[in-house]
């Protein structure tokens, strides 16, 4: 599975300065639930997972346990009570041998968005998946004169 999810209001709060302590609590969480971390990734606003999941949890309930651990972590370590991820979450499912494209994609999301927002990229990701969606259902609030707010 392809997990997406992004801070409260979108809001660059991951630092680089602990982004990859963030994404190894993550992989720990994962791991302590029986799922395989494939990739872990993101930018100061959103995180990417590719997960190959164990069959006796749900993926809402791994995005709940998630968004939940790490969220106190983080106000726990760095933020004080001030971080939120937002309330929803993409998921896509993958065949396993799209798992190196999949990989490959979610390591370069720093440089993948020079390139394009994160509104582009979900929609991008709706519509390789053949997911109709009604963006002013997917997406809460705006940020920018091109980007709106995360899943």
């Amino acid at each position: 599975m392809h997990i997406v999810f992004a801070v409260e209001r979108r809001e660059a709060m991951i630092d680089d300065t602990w982004a990859d302590r963030l994404y190894a609590y993550l992989s720990g969480i994962c791991q302590n639930r029986k799922h395989h971390v494939h990739a872990i990734g993101g930018t100061a606003d959103h995180v990417h997972l590719l997960v190959g999941m164990h069959p006796a949890e749900s993926v809402a309930d791994l995005v709940k346990a998630l968004k939940g651990m790490s969220s106190k972590w983080i106000n726990d370590t760095f933020w004080h009570g001030r971080f939120s991820w937002q309330s929803g979450y993409g998921a896509f499912s993958y065949s396993r041998s799209l798992v190196p494209e999949v990989k490959k994609y979610i390591e370069n999301q720093r440089e993948h968005h020079r390139r394009i927002s994160f509104r582009e990229e979900v929609e991008r990701m709706f519509q390789k998946a053949g997911i109709e969606y009604a963006p002013e259902y997917m997406m809460h609030g705006f940020v920018g004169p091109d980007d709106a707010v995360g899943i």
